[in-house]
């Protein structure tokens, strides 16, 4: 399995993530000894890098995903998130990234993942409230105090990234990144590249649709997609979504030709990205697991990712390049 540095940080990982929203049921319910099988078997074939957040569940990912790593914790890195409130009875309350609520959340995170300290923690969403100040001095404490190793952001742009920069050190920005959300490479990924920030890429197979499993009738929605609109693009309205399906159909015979799946040319081309660190990739059973690892050793040339843009031009769809860069949740 490929190896690739997180920034200027010494955690070196493997170029594929494994990355748990399906714990959490962000896909409908899952199977647990599976899916806790399946991350055993990950390890054993080379991945090295977990991804998680408090939010997924909520709670539950990282509580399973801590159950599924005894054992093998020092094997691994483990990448959660915070940037949430809760009450008492753990409903989730909003964003919220004061000092005050990281420090508790943080608590929660090493309890449930059943670790003295995590390897990267990262602030999930800005709340738009709490001065970047603050919000990186939390980051800062927890640090001090041993109870991580190193601390980035998720779904930042650049000019936040930038503030934040000048109260810490990030050391990582996860934000969305596929064939059909290319938003980044306007400015973040720039960005990243020119200040060594290390680019997690999450949703490389666009939330199902770059899985070649979904037809023009079935009308898919993940169940976090409002009104057809999923982080901030019409990915799943009718039109849209139509023409994505006549992209992924034409993506799926290219695959063909090099004997791979859409899956894996998805997978390919994230991680032939500028400046991409690690490409996360949800998976919930090892049948999915053994088609994703075969996509790491597939290095797309100048050609094929040419092809693949005449695809989408040919089609009228749009890589979401021109939309905003801020993501609201």
């Amino acid at each position: 399995m490929e190896r690739r540095r997180i920034g200027d940080s010494d955690l070196v990982c493997s170029a594929l993530g494994f990355g748990s929203w399906e714990m959490g049921d962000g896909y409908g319910p899952i199977d647990a000894q599976e899916a806790s099988r399946t991350v055993g078997v990950a390890i054993d074939s080379g991945i090295t890098l977990f991804d998680t957040a408090e939010i997924y569940g909520p709670l539950k990912s990282e509580d399973l995903l801590g159950r599924a790593l005894e054992g093998r914790r020092k094997d691994v890195i483990i990448v959660t998130k915070v940037g949430f409130g809760f009450d008492d009875n753990d409903v989730c309350t909003g964003h919220d990234c004061s000092r005050k609520s990281i420090l508790r959340r943080a608590e929660g995170c090493l309890r449930r993942l059943r670790t003295d300290r995590i390897d990267l923690l990262l602030i999930h969403w800005s709340d738009h409230r709490t001065p970047h100040e603050e919000t990186i001095g939390a980051l800062e404490e927890l640090k001090t105090a041993g109870k991580i190793r190193y601390y980035g952001v998720s779904n930042y742009n650049a000019s936040m990234m930038e503030a934040c920069l000048g109260h810490g050190h990030i050391v990582a920005n996860q934000v969305g990144y596929h064939l059909f959300d290319r938003r980044m490479e306007t400015q973040v990924l720039p960005f990243c590249a020119a200040r060594n920030v290390g680019f997690m890429a999450y949703g490389s197979l666009g939330f199902g649709l770059l899985t070649g499993a979904l037809k023009p009738e079935s009308m898919f929605q993940p169940p976090w997609c409002v009104g057809g609109v999923a982080f901030g693009l019409p990915l799943f309205q009718r039109e849209q979504f139509v023409k994505e399906l006549r992209v992924v159909e034409r993506l799926k015979a290219m695959a063909a030709r090099h004997g791979r799946t859409v899956a894996q040319l998805a997978i390919a081309w994230v991680l032939g990205g500028q400046a991409v660190s690690v490409a996360l990739v949800g998976v919930k059973n090892r049948a999915e697991l053994a088609e994703n690892i075969k996509a790491v050793d597939w290095k797309l040339t100048a050609g094929d990712r040419a092809e693949i843009d005449r695809i989408f031009t040919e089609e009228d769809v749009r890589t979401s390049r021109e939309y905003p860069q801020v993501l609201e949740c």
